[in-house]
């Protein structure tokens, strides 16, 4: 649905940087427009297909040791471009391994990251050398790799040890998420809620069963990345209720006033609905989110939606909170923190090693991995431990995103969202 959109952004891209003159796309060499590009991930504009990781090539062989000495022929600076301040933290250590080399870290905040390398990447002055980024919502994937301004990377010693669902589209560095809190005091047995339906359920009296704190779906793409999601699985949605709730699910939204189509009886669309109309407390901060689950009671219990790193304000500040696991169909999507390598670097081999060592390196004890293993971050090797977090990966109940599903109707969703809420009368 949405292709056709990326399309035309895509050409207008190509379009702007010839004029620019830059030394353009991978694909301006092209005469014929049929011929295939060398596009190695994301959306080929030339073919209308998608192509997805892992992908090797001849840097996915190379040892440390091979990556080290020619990077020591290279520029031996190397530039990260961030939005994990935890990056800052690996620079002493990298240096120290890599003797010659000087690693310099940007923390940037996520649009700043690929917004800065395509500066650089117009006007011809490549600074950056590699990118780490978050994509929820598949624009990543579908937009920016069809530029020539980043590309992947996968050494194949370490993706041995990642299952190839995670590699599908970029090479990650950690996986995240969002959970839903509780108060441990008011629900001492254990999390009152097991399904989605569950957190927007109603007292018989017609009143909202808990208070609801959360960011504003609307302008959180992750979030908004989850709604979606739960469309492309409305069946699981509808089965969920029916597990619920021992009946099958009523439809009662109405798509009419939208100018796209939107699917009749989908539980997914039924749940953005029913949640849009719900009474919420919208706060940005997520510290402020779960400090409103503490401070909740038994008498008038709060649930929030919040980063499942906001875990660490239980040993830190002693608040009463715990996720919500396993909930039905599914209790999050997981959000991967992704490497890339720019294209035009002048570090193509330092940058690289340094990818390595913060993943782990060959044998996974890097100590470049340390600073990323907390409480709400999971490692995704299969060889290396997780000492921080209650509870591993594969006991969460989420499960990997599927971008391009997400991406078709990404846009939608935002727009059904935002229009349902401004009808929302609890809300005004």
């Amino acid at each position: 649905m949405k292709k056709f959109f990326a399309l035309l952004l895509s050409l207008s891209m190509v379009l702007s940087l010839a004029a620019c003159g830059s030394k353009g796309n991978s694909n301006d060499s092209q005469t014929d427009g049929e011929t295939a590009s060398d596009l190695h991930l994301g959306y080929d504009i030339n073919t209308g297909e998608n192509h997805y990781g892992p992908y090797y090539d001849d840097w996915s062989d190379k040892t440390d040791e091979e990556l080290f000495e020619e990077a020591l022929k290279e520029d031996t600076t190397i530039n990260v471009y961030a939005t994990s301040s935890k990056m800052m933290k690996v620079e002493e250590g990298f240096e120290a391994a890599y003797p010659g080399l000087d690693l310099v870290v940007s923390d940037l905040k996520t649009d700043e990251v690929l917004s800065k390398a395509k500066i650089e990447h117009d006007t011809g002055n490549i600074t950056a050398d590699v990118l780490q980024t978050k994509d929820v919502n598949g624009n990543v994937f579908h937009e920016w790799y069809n530029q020539d301004i980043l590309e992947p990377y996968y050494p194949k010693d370490i993706c041995s040890h990642i299952d190839e669902g995670y590699l599908k589209y970029g090479y990650p560095l950690y996986a995240s998420q969002s959970m839903w809190y509780y108060n441990t005091k008011a629900f001492p047995d254990g999390q009152p809620i097991h399904s989605w339906w569950e957190i927007i359920e109603k007292n018989e009296d017609g009143t909202q069963k808990y208070r609801l704190f959360t960011k504003e779906i609307g302008q959180e793409s992750a979030y908004l990345s989850l709604f979606a999601s739960f469309i492309n699985n409305a069946d699981e949605m509808a089965q969920s209720y029916k597990d619920t709730y021992g009946k099958d699910l009523e439809y009662t939204y109405d798509a009419s006033s939208f100018d796209f189509e939107v699917p009749e009886n989908n539980a997914g669309v039924e749940y953005l609905w029913r949640f849009s109309q719900a009474k919420m407390t919208f706060i940005s901060d997520g510290d402020e989110l779960v400090l409103a689950v503490h401070n909740s009671t038994a008498e008038d219990p709060a649930l929030c939606l919040a980063s499942a790193g906001k875990i660490g304000n239980r040993d830190e500040s002693g608040y009463d909170i715990a996720w919500c696991l396993n909930l039905e169909p599914y209790t999050a999507l997981l959000n991967l923190e992704c490497l890339f390598i720019a294209k035009g670097t002048n570090s193509p081999a330092g940058a690289r090693l340094f990818i390595r060592y913060v993943t782990g390196g060959a044998d996974g004890k890097s100590e470049g991995m340390k600073p990323f293993k907390k409480e709400g971050n999971w490692p995704i090797r299969d060889d290396v431990e997780d000492k921080k977090n209650p509870a591993e990966l594969t006991e969460l109940g989420a499960r990997a995103n599927d971008l391009s599903a997400i991406y078709d109707i990404y846009l939608d969703v935002q727009e059904m969202w935002t229009y349902w809420l401004s009808q929302n009368l609890k809300m005004k």
